[in-house]
């Protein structure tokens, strides 16, 4: 299986690595699915990662760290080329393009994005936790 984290997901993760996302993030690492990542997200997280809120809770090296470990560590994408309007946020298309071009489900937090989920392969992490076979 193979899915696309919303920068939401992975920012949540480091902030609580207990909840959802952060076991969305530790399946990862433990090599239950692939994680699909592309430049833009990239870059989008990076920026993310350095607002004053976030920054607050995870240090620049903290952040770095997560960027690197994502580049080197996850399949590194295309950006699609063309991106079709389907959210209410046109700056998360792309999101749903690289999905879409990686054969894999869009994990999100974002109720926006969830929204389209019954058109699209979209869920939130509980959901997609409850995708992947269980832990052994």
């Amino acid at each position: 299986m193979r899915a696309v984290c919303d920068p939401n997901i992975l920012i949540s993760a480091l902030l609580s690595p207990r909840g959802a996302p952060g076991q969305v993030f530790g399946r990862w690492l433990s090599g239950d699915f692939e994680l699909a990542v592309s430049d833009k997200l990239l870059d989008e997280l990076d920026r993310a990662l350095a607002y004053p809120k976030i920054r607050r809770h995870v240090d620049s090296a903290e952040a770095e760290q997560l960027v690197s470990l994502l580049r080197n560590g996850a399949i590194l994408a295309a950006d699609p080329s063309t991106v079709a309007r389907r959210s209410t946020d046109p700056g998360d298309d792309y999101l749903l393009a690289l999905a879409e071009a990686e054969r894999a489900l869009l994990v999100s937090g974002d109720r926006h994005l969830l929204e389209l989920a019954p058109a699209l392969p979209v869920v939130s992490a509980r959901g997609f936790l409850e995708t992947l076979t269980p832990e052994s």
